[in-house]
């Protein structure tokens, strides 16, 4: 029964749809990587059913381990497990594009006119409302999965270790461990399975690999259509290219553990902005939706232009997105084996206690008045009562902390 549930046929869907999908999502998806990861949840799962919870599990738990912005690794891994290498270029490209745009706009008026004016009391309304929204995904997401109290230890276990210690290596260690324990808990004789992964065969030849191969070479070609956008000098280009897309590879635990090593390459190494400048980007990036790690575009602005601004995003998010979705098709294939399956078991709770924390950090960044608890509890409420889709709440919370706080 538990098996069945786990090897849910995704369902088709057009790269046009998931274009759409995924650039509503970025419209609203304030709050850091959790949030996004949320609201992705929330529109794949629990509106469309295009995937299950457990798909969505282990696209968290893969994306967390793996080098690279977490959110945008996971919508990489969703958009391969619904339509192959295409899918998942399509939904990072719609994904960044909003607040790529929204970053060159600011950028473009920053260096005309100076520091950014204040957004903080739109921000302010935000924090409650992306609160709920991630306190929403982990109860969706709980509730179908934790069926043992050993499955429930383990979430609270994640919880409290994730707020406890933080960082990136505790993620690494909490789904090592978390993993350990499911195989030792939950695994089945090999015979028990076997029988069950046949009817999946013909289905997994016809599975996203058919076109990875060309999917793949667009998605290394986005850097060489860059380049010819400007009259600046190209090996500048593929400096910034080389850099950014180094960092891709070679950054573990989100975009907020980046950001200390990003300033000390762009800043104090290659001198491409100034101190105050890199501040002001990564401000920029947290007030506009989407990775926060968009702000990369506002240091290629700086250093080359609008296709400096194109191939350090390029940079930023590609490579390890074309990592996640091969190491995607490589899950996919050997899920069913019994131990994979344990080790996946123990993995999924751990996942929902790090996004249930996470809700408690990020609601931990509100303002300590009234209206941050009403607004986390009508958003809450109109989550999981009146099931309001995000793109209305979103906004909503942010015209009501302009006009409260």
């Amino acid at each position: 029964m538990k098996a069945s549930a786990m090897n849910v046929t995704p369902v088709p869907v057009s790269l046009v749809t998931l274009f759409w999908i995924f650039f509503r999502i970025a419209c609203t998806g304030f709050g850091g990587f959790m949030a996004l990861i949320s609201v992705v949840q929330d529109a794949i799962v629990e509106r469309r059913k295009l995937l299950s919870h457990q798909d969505m599990l282990d696209g968290i738990s893969l994306a967390s381990i793996l080098p690279g912005p977490v959110a945008v690794n996971v919508m990489a891994y969703v958009g391969y497990r619904l339509r192959g290498g295409l899918g998942a270029l399509v939904c990072v490209f719609a994904a960044v594009l909003p607040p790529f745009a929204l970053i060159v706009a600011f950028s473009i008026a920053y260096f005309k006119w100076g520091q950014m004016p204040a957004v903080g009391k739109v921000f302010m309304g935000f924090v409650p409302a992306m609160a709920a929204v991630i306190a929403a995904a982990a109860w969706n997401m709980g509730r179908r999965t934790i069926t043992s109290v050993r499955e429930g230890v383990l979430t609270l276990a994640a919880a409290v270790a994730l707020l406890s210690i933080g960082g990136f290596f505790s993620t690494l260690g909490i789904i090592v461990v978390a993993g350990v324990l499911g195989w030792w808990w939950f695994r089945k004789p090999t015979a028990t399975v076997s029988s069950k992964r046949k009817p999946d065969k013909t289905k997994k030849k016809k599975s996203p690999r058919a076109g990875v191969h060309t999917n793949m070479l667009l998605s290394a070609a986005l850097p060489a259509i860059a380049v010819p956008l400007t009259s600046f000098d190209p090996s500048l280009l593929l400096k910034l290219l080389v850099t950014f897309a180094s960092m891709s590879l070679l950054l573990f635990g989100g975009g907020y553990v980046f950001i200390p090593t990003i300033q000390q390459i762009v800043v104090d190494n290659q001198g491409w902005v100034t101190q105050q400048e890199f501040v002001d980007a990564v401000a920029m990036g947290q007030v506009t939706p989407g990775p926060v790690l968009v702000s990369a575009a506002f240091i290629g602005m700086k250093v080359a232009g609008f296709a400096g601004a194109v191939v350090a995003t390029v940079g930023i998010f590609t490579p390890s997105a074309i990592l996640i979705a091969l190491c995607s098709g490589l899950l996919s294939r050997i899920k069913n084996s019994p131990h994979v399956e344990a080790v996946l078991r123990g993995v999924r709770p751990a996942a929902i206690g790090m996004i249930a924390a996470a809700a408690i950090v990020v609601g931990k960044a509100a303002p300590p008045v009234w209206i941050s608890a009403a607004i986390f509890a009508a958003a809450l409420i109109a989550l999981l009562r009146f099931r309001i889709d995000v793109v209305w709440i979103v906004p909503s919370a942010g015209v009501l902390g302009y006009l409260v706080y």
